[in-house]
């Protein structure tokens, strides 16, 4: 059996389109249906005048995932291309079987975890997830925020792609992986029963990592299965309602390409005013707190510089 498994013929550069043909385009199918409840969350909370949308920071989270869209679907086919690539290179490539969804599912969340804990922990990957984290509120429009260079991760699930699993049991996993975050992004659905909360990453556990107070900062990074984040101790449970945002937040609310950009242009402003590579180095891949903290003490120390001795 197992041997008839990992025996799969290669797939053919000029029959990419079997394998785009044969991975449902599920988050295109889902967004009719995402934009119709985010619709009915706005009406729920305008009704019950609950603070939990904006204006022109919705308008933002709709421009940024319309451009995600259009990023996505640009930048497919080479992706395709890549990944069918690797698959023809392994000696044990696995065949079509809908049931490896399950331990590929498993081992794409895992990878998951750990580009998302990198993606808060350096400046440069930073970049790219900080468009998820610059809404100051939290609701179902808030899943729309993705960079539009979040792409660039694709290295962190090169492991996924090794493995031998079948192109279109990695591209339907990758679109399900996603679909699965758009629910937990909503003040709505409080806590769920104990088991689900110890093993999904669920609305309230989801609710922590959004949260910009210290204790929460860096936490719950699983994006299906919250059990990664209690076995590497990066776990926090909701306590107090979180206050959402980062630490710094942007103005130009409704502005994609500010939210998109903003912090990749600080990066480059940094990087050149900085002296020595060692420090260049820092502010581009050093951890996004320690760089605000060393920008907060060198601002402290030029007005020190600048008050008038008495």
């Amino acid at each position: 059996m197992l041997e008839s498994l990992f025996s799969a013929p290669v797939i053919p550069i000029d029959q990419l389109w079997t394998v785009e043909r044969g991975a449902p385009n599920l988050i295109l199918w889902a967004v009719p249906a995402m934009i119709v409840l985010t619709a009915i969350e706005m009406i729920v909370t305008y009704i019950q005048e609950k603070p939990y949308y904006d204006k022109w920071e919705t308008v933002g989270s709709v421009l940024v995932g319309l451009g995600s869209l259009v990023v996505g679907a640009g930048v497919k086919l080479g992706l395709l291309y890549g990944v069918v690539w690797v698959y023809n290179q392994l000696p044990w490539r696995m065949e079509l079987q809908w049931w490896t969804l399950i331990p590929c599912y498993l081992i794409f969340d895992f990878c998951s975890y750990w580009a998302h804990r990198v993606s808060h922990g350096q400046r440069f990957w930073w970049a790219t997830h900080v468009v998820h984290h610059s809404g100051e509120h939290y609701n179902l429009s808030v899943s729309f925020r993705l960079s539009w260079i979040q792409n660039l991760k694709i290295i962190f699930f090169v492991p996924v792609a090794l493995i031998g699993f079948h192109p279109i049991v990695f591209f339907t996993v990758s679109q399900l992986a996603v679909l699965f975050q758009f629910w937990v992004h909503t003040e709505y659905i409080k806590k769920l029963p104990r088991w689900v909360e110890y093993i999904f990453a669920t609305p309230s556990n989801h609710r922590v990592h959004h949260g910009s107070q210290e204790k929460y900062i860096d936490k719950n990074f699983g994006a299906t299965f919250i059990f990664w984040d209690r076995i590497f101790d990066t776990y926090q449970p909701e306590e107090e309602r979180p206050i959402y945002g980062i630490t710094t937040n942007i103005d130009q609310k409704a502005n994609p390409f500010h939210i998109n950009f903003h912090e990749l242009s600080d990066i480059v402003r940094d990087v050149k005013s900085a002296k020595g590579w060692r420090n260049k180095w820092f502010y581009a891949f050093g951890s996004p707190i320690k760089v605000a903290q060393q920008k907060q003490r060198m601002t402290e120390l030029r007005v020190e510089e600048t008050e008038p001795v008495a």
